[in-house]
């Protein structure tokens, strides 16, 4: 079976579990980047799930875009493979460009999330 850890930091995130069941897929949901991390150096999922949230006020002097930051370099050590989708609201689209100049990303989906939408990026190869 295939791996999915997903980052779900705000209400809007859905609860996709009968979702990914469906599609043969074992999903773990993270509420901190901290556990996620954790959990990296145990096992290494095959697809990341996060939500985009833009950085207006972080602590780091601009050193970061988004709460996915730290997240996204760590699963390039740790997880290379893992196909990462971000899910975003509407009112974050305009910097989100900002986060694909850093990272490769695999899909970016708005809310509301439409399942044969996901369906079609968890399936598309990576490139």
């Amino acid at each position: 079976m295939r791996l999915l850890y997903s980052l779900i930091e705000s209400p809007f995130h859905p609860d996709l579990g009968a979702f990914y069941r469906a599609q043969g897929i074992v999903a773990e949901r993270f509420s901190s980047a901290r556990n996620l991390h954790r959990a990296l150096q145990q096992r290494r999922p095959d697809y990341f799930v996060g939500e985009f949230i833009y950085g207006w006020g972080n602590n780091y002097a601009g050193a970061n875009v988004s709460n996915l930051d730290v997240t996204l370099r760590t699963l390039q050590c740790q997880a290379p493979q893992a196909k990462s989708l971000v899910f975003m609201h509407p009112r974050e689209a305009g910097h989100i460009d900002k986060l694909l100049a850093l990272f490769s990303i695999h899909a970016v989906l708005t809310y509301p999330i439409h399942e044969p939408t996901l369906a079609a990026a968890l399936l598309a190869p990576a490139g």
